[in-house]
């Protein structure tokens, strides 16, 4: 009788079932990331300025090997971060606010949005923290109808550049 087929299974299983347990932990782990209430002192992770004190859309962003959230005091400082060649390929997660559902003035944090699948108009007479920001949508007609009654043209996140900021 040859055990080796024996072994050979066992050892087949065993790597099959390690394998699925990473991957169901990396899973788990980008579910339970969430985006976090701004607080009253939180600094901008780019330029180091209280982000509460701005008007217009902010972002956050979670990067790869660590819990800690990255909050930006506005969508133009969250782009200019995660455009950059050595943060690109960090990055895990990203929130915007949805400006169809919260004021420019006072965003409120229960409306951030996934920013890969959020709209922006890049251009528009609204400015933020650092100026001219990027307006975040969830939805394509609201930015549409944002662009018309302030300018500016309507972008997908894949389609931001450096050149555009």
């Amino acid at each position: 009788m040859n055990a080796f087929p024996f072994y050979k299974s066992m050892l087949i299983f065993s790597l099959t079932t390690l394998l699925f347990a990473c991957f169901e932990g990396e899973t788990q782990k980008q579910m339970l990331r969430q985006a976090v209430a701004i607080e009253n002192a939180d600094e901008c992770h780019l330029c180091g300025m209280i982000i509460s004190k701005f008007p217009g859309p902010k972002g956050e962003l979670y990067q790869k090997n660590t819990e800690d959230v990255a909050k930006f005091c506005s969508t133009r400082d969250l782009f200019a971060y995660l455009l950059q060649p050595e943060n690109k390929r960090q990055i895990e997660q990203v929130f915007v606010h949805d400006m169809s559902k919260t004021p420019w003035h006072k965003t409120e944090d229960q409306y951030f949005i996934d920013a890969k699948s959020a709209w922006f108009v890049v251009g528009s007479s609204k400015t933020g923290a650092m100026g001219k920001t990027l307006a975040s949508f969830s939805q394509h007609s609201d930015a549409l109808a944002f662009s018309k009654e302030f300018g500016g043209e309507v972008y997908p996140f894949d389609k931001i550049t450096i050149e555009l900021l």
